[in-house]
């Protein structure tokens, strides 16, 4: 199946050194790469332009920041191959990665975005994930109902089903997918891909406090988190949460997800203002 990946940039130079070489790094690997860039001032523009490679079709450099939503949608309007993958420029992903991904695409027709495990192996435990790896002819797949963006792939007749990305926030969205019968999740054996805003990754820029302030992810901004050690804890429990949480998308939407949200809210209220003298 014909792929086209698309690595997004942003002001992000010490990590595109490493990642975007990283991806181009199995010259086997068959795909087709548009680099995005979303206005970057940093270098990471001159960086991206000495980069060589004949799968390098497209770079854009945008005027703006159009996040995620706005550089995936125009490829994929323009694009004519079967597969979209999408990759920021703090994954580091494992070469060779799609052509299991690929192959487990052309053999099931109803996966949606089959991904990369973006956390460190320390993170998965089998005994408790076991329930949720579900088996897809000859592929595996942990299901859950979205993957986040870690070098991951879909098929493009789905995202066109499913029309334009909105945000860059694209939960909601697999979700709406796997209510409608696809299947997300991880590929297993897991491939994995190195996030590089986990404080433990090797590459990490985050690895003090002072870096977490002048470094601090777009994903950290929306969650609110101020320190450090709140970002990895929430790290953390996100790969619990794919291992153990349903893989029934109806629990992550409508009044199930209003009602849970309420009963967080209450106990961290709870938490935050009452001393229990026991």
């Amino acid at each position: 199946m014909k792929i086209d990946l698309i690595y997004i940039a942003y002001n992000r130079l010490p990590y595109t050194k490493i990642t975007l070489p990283a991806l181009l790094k199995d010259p086997a690997e068959e795909f087709s790469l548009t680099i995005w860039d979303n206005g970057s001032t940093d270098g990471t523009r001159e960086f991206i332009s000495s980069i060589k490679d004949p799968r390098i079709v497209r770079t854009v450099f945008s005027r703006e920041n159009v996040l995620l939503h706005g550089a995936v949608n125009d490829l994929v309007s323009k694009s004519s191959a079967d597969l979209i993958g999408m990759i920021f420029d703090d994954i580091l992903v494992t070469p060779g990665w799609t052509r299991p991904l690929a192959q487990a695409h052309a053999d099931v027709p109803e996966f949606g975005m089959i991904g990369s495990w973006h956390f460190p192996s320390e993170d998965f435990n089998y005994e408790i994930a076991k329930n949720k790896i579900k088996k897809y002819g000859k592929h595996q797949v942990l299901k859950h109902p979205w993957t986040g963006v870690g070098a991951g792939l879909v098929k493009i007749k789905t995202l066109r089903d499913f029309g334009p990305l909105q945000s860059s926030r694209t939960t909601k969205y697999w979700i709406r997918m796997a209510l409608k019968g696809y299947v997300n999740g991880y590929y297993y054996p897991l491939i994995y891909a190195d996030h590089l805003d986990d404080p433990r990754a090797t590459h990490t820029l985050l690895k003090s406090e002072e870096d977490f302030k002048k470094y601090i992810p777009t994903t950290v901004k929306c969650r609110g988190y101020s320190s450090l050690e709140q970002w990895e804890q929430s790290i953390r429990k996100d790969a619990l949460i794919i291992q153990t949480a349903t893989d029934d998308p109806r629990y992550y939407l409508g009044w199930r997800a209003k009602s849970r949200r309420l009963r967080s809210r209450i106990r961290r209220y709870i938490r935050s203002n009452i001393s229990w003298n026991l």
